[in-house]
């Protein structure tokens, strides 16, 4: 079972979002009906419900589909705001996908009433980036395979279907830092989802309850590129969604036409390459599993490898995850004056979800970075 992260160790603002979302998820939990169900071949016993049950009927003929046999047990494994979950074996499983793993697999299955499109669509293909960017080698994140996604086929709800992982709490943050890294090293290609080395993603996604647009840019795009995505489809869609007029001018004014010089150390032979992103990295979507790191709850897309630090000031990384991340990746010469541009990012973002304070924290972002403009200029 995943261990909820300590709120003790959380700066106050990330404690006010954590418990939030902890709330939504435990109060749907304790509202979701309670779904009984039994092994139909095995006992020829079929409680009401689980006869009734569109979801079981889908994941019966997707597990003969695939040679896994039928399906041997199906239980109840929590719920969000949007989606139920259950475990689920079956009679014939696959191998584990981990070679460390000698264990049967098990499945992972969410359900929604909305469609694929809405609910599973981006998260799947998300992991199945991941995942792909995530394989060969030591120092490798634990991702989950993903085995089927899609409608019901009476077009009345949607589920997903992945690899269960017995998920723990944080362990190892060095190994962590190197797996992360190894996952942003990892190069742009077909089966990762990213033919054409752009910034950006396949489908739109989200962070959180968030819309977030990922509309690719050229093919080989590099620091040029990059600067106009983080941009537009960014910052400023972010502001437009928090309607703030003086962050709104603050950023048209005095930031996005001078955007580029806080990039210049980033050229040449540093050019920007894409880097595959978890997207939203803080402390409630890490942990480990058989024994490896492990990010999961995912808002993925292709960018800049300093972008995903925007939510540090959530995610307690401390010296031993650097140490283990520098020594792949160095920090570049820029990284501090940009760490404001990520940041503000994410306090927007957080404020567009929980109002309040956030946007007195995206204000102190956007000023930073005037004054790191305004210092560039006159250098």
């Amino acid at each position: 079972t995943l261990k909820s992260p300590s709120l003790i160790t959380m700066t106050p603002r990330c404690r006010y979002a954590a418990a939030a979302i902890l709330l939504q998820k435990t109060l749907a939990f304790l509202h979701s009906p309670v779904i009984i169900s039994s092994d139909t071949r095995r006992t020829g016993i079929v409680s009401m419900m689980s006869a009734l049950s569109p979801l079981d009927r889908e994941l019966e003929t997707w597990a003969s589909a695939s040679g896994f046999g039928s399906v041997e047990k199906s239980t109840p494994a929590g719920s969000s705001g949007w989606a139920s979950f259950r475990k689920v074996t079956v009679t014939d499983p696959p191998s584990s996908t981990d070679d460390d793993d000698d264990e049967p697999v098990s499945f992972f299955v969410k359900s929604s009433t909305r469609s694929s499109e809405e609910m599973f669509y981006g998260e799947a293909l998300g992991l199945e980036a991941m995942y792909a960017c995530s394989q060969g080698g030591e120092d490798t994140l634990r991702i989950p395979k993903v085995f089927h996604y899609g409608d019901y086929s009476t077009g009345k709800g949607s589920f997903v279907i992945m690899e269960y992982l017995n998920l723990a709490g944080r362990s190892d943050d060095v190994a962590l830092g190197k797996a992360v890294a190894s996952m942003h090293l990892a190069p742009a290609t077909e089966e990762a989802g990213n033919p054409t080395k752009a910034f950006g993603f396949a489908v739109n996604n989200t962070i959180g309850g968030t819309p977030q647009p990922n509309p690719w840019t050229k093919p080989n795009s590099g620091t040029q590129e990059w600067v106009e995505f983080f941009r537009d489809h960014r910052i400023g869609h972010q502001l437009n969604l928090a309607g703030d007029p003086y962050c709104s001018k603050l950023w048209d004014e005095d930031i996005a036409p001078r955007l580029h010089l806080l990039f210049e150390d980033l050229k040449g032979e540093k050019e920007i390459k894409p880097s595959l992103l978890h997207g939203d990295l803080w402390s409630g979507n890490i942990g480990s599993a058989d024994g490896k790191p492990s990010i999961y709850d995912p808002a993925v897309y292709w960018g800049h490898h300093e972008a995903e630090w925007g939510m540090a000031w959530c995610a307690g990384f401390g010296q031993k995850f650097w140490e283990g991340y520098r020594s792949l990746i160095p920090k570049d010469e820029g990284f501090l004056d940009r760490k404001p541009l990520y940041d503000a990012y994410h306090q927007l973002n957080h404020y567009n979800l929980f109002g309040g304070g956030y946007i007195g924290s995206a204000q102190s972002d956007l000023e930073s970075l005037k004054k790191k403009l305004n210092a560039k200029e006159k250098s």
